[in-house]
């Protein structure tokens, strides 16, 4: 007796295993990040809600923005790498920032985490939609998405699916960072 497998089974075990597309990051390069306000959880805004985009255009300096959905250990080591790359280039007046995407902001706890992480300048906070800001149409499968931009366009932007974000990500993160400021 002959067995016929069903179409999809034999494509299936004939393709080979392909890791996933790259994400959409969102806010394209070249585009102007828009305006969005968060929840800041700590440094001297906090509690209030801030739109440090639109500090950085109205003063025409770079920027670093990293939106998370979950807050990892890798996200901690990225951020306090970005943390220091701002505070290397504070004379550019880059700011980097994160802004955790919740329904719920527990302003807190995010403070409690960004403490331990020991981040120094980098404000965190909260934006209360787990979506993030409708602007940026934030991938939905993206856990972080990182947008760099400079002179009020984005020069590079990232999104990586959870356990995407490691080693070598946060390095070509941390080189296109480092192009902000004319190094590579």
């Amino acid at each position: 007796m002959t067995r016929v497998l069903p179409l999809a089974l034999v494509v299936a075990l004939a393709s080979p295993l392909t890791a996933a597309e790259p994400l959409a990051p969102g806010t394209p390069v070249g585009k102007r990040p828009g305006p969005y306000s968060f929840l800041v959880a700590t440094g001297p805004q906090r509690g209030k809600q801030t739109c440090y985009i639109c500090e950085q255009h109205d003063a025409d300096r770079p920027g670093m923005v990293v939106f998370a959905r979950t807050t990892t250990d890798p996200l901690a080591l990225l951020l306090a790498q970005l943390d220091a790359a701002a505070l290397a280039n504070k004379d550019t007046g880059c700011k980097a920032w994160m802004t955790l995407l919740s329904e719920k902001a527990d302003l807190d706890e995010l403070a409690k985490w960004a403490q331990k992480q020991g981040l120094k300048a980098l404000p965190v906070g909260a934006f209360e939609d787990a979506d993030g800001p409708p602007a940026y149409k934030l991938h939905k499968d993206a856990d972080v998405t990182v947008i760099l931009f400079t002179k009020q366009k984005a020069t590079a932007a990232f999104a990586f699916r959870a356990g995407e974000l490691d080693a070598a990500a946060t390095a070509r993160v941390l080189k296109a960072a480092g192009e902000l400021f004319g190094k590579k």
